[in-house]
C-alpha cells in the first residue's frame, strides 16, 4: 500500500480514536458532546471521500432533527425543514456571492486564450540572465495567471504540460521544478481577485473590497520570496539550476536590423532616430522604422501619462484636505471655547444696544494695549466714534476671516505636489533612463513579446482590482467587467469561439455550483452545531485556557495549518471559520487581519500532503519517472517560506492593513 494511503489512513484512525475517548458515554452525553461528534464525523467523511456539500447538508440535516427532537419532538421534522428553507434562502440572497461565477468565467476565458505559453516563453527570455530563469519565470508565470484565472488546477496543470518539460530538459532538479510550478499555482488563492477572499468574507461578513486591498501586498510578498529562494538555491547548488546554453538565449531578430543597427546589440532607440534622416537605411520602409520607434517610446509615454494622473490626484487631494480643514477651523473658531462666549452673541449686538456695553466694558482695554499711541489722536479728533467703530470692525472682520488667508495664500500660490511624488518620479525617471540606454534590438523583441503577453493579462487585473479598490465599482461590477474583458482578450487572440464559450459555461456553473452548495450545506451546518451547544462548548472552553490574544492568533493558526493537511480550503473555510470568528471580539482581533492570515496559511491546503491536489495535478501531467514524493519534498521548502511570510504578516500587520487603512480610512 501507498505511504500516502497509510498516511491518510494513519490520521483517520487518530481522529477516530480521539473521537471514541473524549466523549464520555452515551448516558451522559450532552447535545454540546453530539455538536463535537458532529465535528469530528464530518472530517472523518470528508477524508474518506464523500462529497463535501452534501455531507455537510445531511449531517447538519440530521443533527438539527436531534437536537429539536429533545425539546418537542412533535414539530422536530417540521422546524428541521424550516431551517433548511431560511438558510438556503440566506445563500440565496447574499450578494456577495453573485461575483464568484463572474470571476469564475473571466478565469477560463483567460484560460483558454492560450496566453500562458507566450508568457512563459518571453519572461524566460526577459529574465534569461538571472540565476534559475526557468524556475524564476516559472513562478511569475504561474503568479501572473493564477491571478488571473484563480483556478489552482488549470495553472498547475498547464505549467506542468509547459514547464516541467522545459526544466527537465535544461537539467533542473525534479523538486525544484516540482516546488515551483506547485507553489506558483496556488498563488491564485491569494492574490486578488480571489475567490476564497470572496468566500472568507461572506462567512464572516467582512468587506470583500478591504480584504483585496489588504491581501494584495502579502501576496506580493509571497510570490517574492519564492523568487528570493529560487534565486538563492541555484547559486547555492547550481547544479540543481544550471544556467542556460547561449542558443536558448537567442532572439529571432527581424530583416531590418542589419539595416538600422548593424547588430541585434546596438541601442535600438538610437539605432531608430537616426534612422529617421539615415540613407544607409533606405531600403527599410519609413512605417516599419515609425512603428518601432512607437513601440520604443511606449514605456515612456505610459510613465508620463501615469505620473501626470498622479500629479493631478495627489494636487487634488491636497486641496481637498485644505479646504476640509480650513472650513473645520472656521467652525471651531466660531464655535470653540474662546469665542464661545461671544458667538452666541454676536447677531444681537448688531441688531439692538449691546454695542455701548462693548465700548463701556473690558473688551476695549486690549485694543489700547495694542495701540497705546494711537489712542490719543483718536481722543482728540472730532471722528473720534468714526475711528474707533472702525478699530472694533477691523478685528471683528478679521475674526471672521481669519482660516481664508491660508486658503487664499495657497490658491495664490499653487497647490504643490508632496516630496513623495517627486522622489518616485525620480527613481521612474531614473529607471526609465536606464532602460533606453541598454536597450538593444534583441531587448526590444524581448518587450514586444511582453506586449503580446503579459501586458493584456496585467491590465485586465489591475483593471479590475483598481475599479474595486479605489471604489469605481463593487466586487461583483468589476467581476462583470473582468468577465466581459475575458471575451474581449480571448477574441483578440482568435481563440473565442462557440466551444470555448459553451465550455467555459458549463465549466463556471459547475464551479459555482459547487460553491453554492458549499455554502448551503456549512449553513445548516453551523446552525446544528450552534443548536446543539457545539459553538458554546468550544467558546466556553478557549476562554477558561486564559489565553492573550497573540496566544489565541497562534493557536488558531496552527489548527487551521493542521486542518490544511486533511481538508481543503473550501471545508476550511466553511466548517471552522464560523467556529473561529465568534471568538475574535473578545480577543479584540479585527477579522479582517484575521482573514489575511488565514487566506495565508491556508495555502499549505494545497501544499501538504495527503490532500496536496496541486501535487495531483502535477503528477497527471509529468513524465513518468517524476514520482509523488519527489513532488511531495519539493513543495516542503516552499511551505517552510509560506509560514515564514505567515510570521512575518503577523510581526508587522502593516503589510497587510497600510493599503485598507490608506484607501478607506
Amino acid at each position: 500500500m501507498r505511504k500516502e494511503v497509510w498516511f491518510g489512513l494513519s490520521i483517520m484512525t487518530m481522529i477516530v480514536i480521539a473521537i471514541f475517548t473524549l466523549m464520555p458515554a452515551p448516558s451522559d452525553m450532552t447535545n454540546g458532546h453530539l455538536g463535537l461528534l458532529m465535528l469530528g464525523l464530518i472530517v472523518l467523511a470528508i477524508m474518506l471521500g464523500f462529497p463535501t456539500a452534501f455531507t455537510l447538508m445531511g449531517m447538519g440535516v440530521m443533527f438539527t432533527w436531534f437536537a429539536y427532537r429533545n425539546v418537542n419532538p412533535d414539530i422536530a421534522v417540521q422546524q428541521t425543514l424550516d431551517l433548511m428553507v431560511q438558510r438556503a434562502y440566506a445563500v440565496m440572497a447574499n450578494d456577495v456571492l453573485i461575483s464568484v461565477p463572474l470571476f469564475v468565467f473571466m478565469g477560463y476565458l483567460v484560460e483558454r486564450a492560450n496566453l500562458i505559453d507566450r508568457l512563459f516563453k518571453s519572461l524566460h527570455l526577459a529574465m534569461a540572465r538571472l540565476p534559475g530563469s526557468l524556475a524564476v519565470a516559472t513562478v511569475i508565470t504561474c503568479a501572473i495567471f493564477a491571478t488571473a484565472t484563480g483556478i489552482v488546477g488549470a495553472v498547475v496543470t498547464l505549467m506542468g504540460l509547459l514547464a516541467m518539460p522545459a526544466m527537465l530538459k535544461a537539467g533542473y532538479n525534479v523538486k525544484l521544478a516540482a516546488g515551483a510550478i506547485t507553489a506558483g499555482g496556488c498563488l491564485g488563492i491569494l492574490i486578488p481577485p480571489s475567490v476564497l477572499l470572496i468566500v472568507y468574507g461572506a462567512t464572516a461578513g467582512v468587506s470583500v473590497v478591504k480584504l483585496y486591498a489588504g491581501a494584495f501586498f502579502p501576496g506580493i510578498m509571497l510570490a517574492l520570496l519564492y523568487v528570493g529562494y529560487v534565486i538563492i538555491i541555484a547559486k547555492i547548488k547550481p547544479h540543481w539550476a544550471p544556467p542556460l546554453p547561449e542558443q536558448d538565449r537567442m532572439v529571432p531578430l527581424p530583416s531590418y536590423v542589419p539595416a538600422i543597427g548593424r547588430t541585434g546589440r546596438s541601442n535600438a532607440f538610437g539605432s531608430l532616430i537616426t534612422a529617421l534622416k539615415g540613407r544607409s537605411n533606405a531600403a527599410v520602409p519609413m512605417r516599419v522604422i515609425l512603428s518601432q520607434l512607437f513601440v520604443a517610446l511606449l514605456p515612456a509615454l505610459a510613465f508620463a501619462a501615469i505620473m501626470g494622473f498622479a500629479y493631478q490626484t495627489v494636487t487634488q487631494q491636497k486641496a481637498a484636505a485644505d479646504t476640509e480643514l480650513i472650513e473645520m477651523g472656521t467652525g471651531f473658531n466660531g464655535g470653540g471655547t474662546e469665542a464661545g462666549s461671544d458667538s452666541g452673541l454676536a447677531e444681537p449686538p448688531v441688531e439692538g444696544g449691546l454695542a455701548e456695553p462693548q465700548v463701556e466694558g473690558g473688551l476695549a482695554e486690549p485694543p489700547q494695549e495694542g495701540e497705546s499711541k494711537a489712542q490719543p489722536s483718536a481722543s482728540a479728533g472730532t471722528g473720534a466714534s468714526d475711528a474707533q467703530a472702525a478699530k472694533e470692525a477691523a478685528p471683528a472682520a478679521s475674526a471672521t476671516t481669519p482660516p481664508a488667508s491660508p486658503a487664499q495664500a495657497a490658491e495664490e500660490e499653487g497647490v504643490k505636489a508632496p516630496s513623495g511624488y517627486w522622489i518616485a518620479f525620480a527613481i521612474g525617471l531614473a529607471a526609465l533612463a536606464i532602460f533606453y540606454a541598454v536597450l538593444s534590438f534583441a531587448r526590444l523583441e524581448i518587450f514586444k513579446m511582453l506586449l503580446g503577453s503579459f501586458f493584456p493579462l496585467a491590465l485586465l487585473i489591475l483593471a479590475v482590482l483598481g475599479a474595486i479598490v479605489f471604489g469605481l465599482a463593487t466586487p461583483t461590477e468589476a467581476a462583470a467587467m473582468g468577465s466581459m474583458g475575458g471575451l474581449l482578450l480571448a477574441a483578440a487572440y482568435r481563440r473565442l469561439n462557440f466551444g470555448v464559450l459553451r465550455e467555459s459555461v458549463y465549466l463556471t456553473a459547475k464551479t459555482s455550483a459547487m460553491v453554492c452548495w458549499l455554502f448551503v450545506g456549512s449553513s445548516i451546518f453551523s446552525a446544528a452545531f450552534a443548536l446543539l451547544g457545539g459553538q458554546e462548548i468550544i467558546n466556553n472552553w478557549v476562554l477558561s485556557m486564559d489565553l492573550t490574544p497573540i496566544q489565541f492568533m497562534i493557536l488558531a493558526q496552527v489548527v487551521i495549518f493542521l486542518l490544511g493537511w486533511p481538508l481543503e480550503w473550501t471545508e476550511i473555510i466553511v466548517i471552522f471559520m464560523p467556529i473561529f470568528i465568534p471568538l475574535l471580539p473578545h480577543f479584540n482581533i479585527d477579522p479582517l487581519f484575521f482573514g489575511l492570515l488565514v487566506a495565508l496559511n491556508l495555502q499549505t491546503a494545497f501544499l501538504s500532503p495527503p490532500v496536496a491536489m496541486a501535487a495531483f495535478y502535477l503528477k497527471g501531467v509529468s513524465p513518468p519517472h517524476v514520482t509523488l514524493n519527489q513532488i511531495f519534498l519539493g513543495m516542503l521548502p516552499f511551505m517552510a517560506i509560506q509560514v515564514f511570510a505567515l510570521i512575518l504578516l503577523y510581526t508587522f500587520p502593516a503589510i497587510g492593513l497600510w493599503l485598507p487603512e490608506l484607501l478607506y480610512k
